[in-house]
């Protein structure tokens, strides 16, 4: 294929229609990136939340010229006291491993840089698991870079 991914895909705003599919992609990421298996509708329930309500999250899929959806990420705010404006934390990013090396990682992330400029956001963010050298490779090609800041957590009862 030497189309570009541009020319072949489509990134959009997800809607309620895409709640099982994108459902199905949160499980796959999660035994892909970590080992784990959450509860399917747990999965629904937190999709669905953000697909609601947009100060959750916003959610963004990718899809083929046929309309098939291959990928998707998400976005939560975190506002900045210091920069007076949210840091955009993407989160949930999948692409079907068929669709993978299409570059269209770059295509969803170049599509949430743009929304995040034009909403006035200070940075745009995330997190990986350490061991995923592919994801972190993928993100440094588009312009991503090590933080001086260390992810910590503290479990509060869900189960995962």
């Amino acid at each position: 294929m030497n189309e570009s991914a541009e020319s072949t895909f489509t990134v959009r705003r997800a809607t309620m229609t895409d709640l099982d599919t994108i459902a199905g992609f949160a499980a796959a990421e999660a035994a892909d990136a970590e080992g784990l298996t959450p509860a399917p509708e747990r999965l629904r329930r937190g999709v669905q939340a953000g697909l609601e309500d947009p100060s959750v999250a916003t959610y963004w899929v990718v899809e083929t010229a046929d309309g098939e959806v291959v990928g998707s990420a998400s976005v939560t705010r975190e506002w900045s006291n210091w920069n007076a404006a949210d840091y955009w934390w993407v989160q949930s990013m999948f692409v079907t491993p068929a669709y993978r090396g299409r570059r269209l990682a770059r295509l969803l992330l170049a599509t949430i840089e743009d929304a995040a400029r034009a909403a006035g956001a200070a940075d745009l963010r995330l997190y990986v698991h350490q061991e995923n050298t592919k994801a972190i490779r993928a993100y440094a090609r588009t312009g991503f870079t090590d933080s001086p800041y260390q992810i910590m957590s503290k479990r509060l009862g869900v189960d995962p």
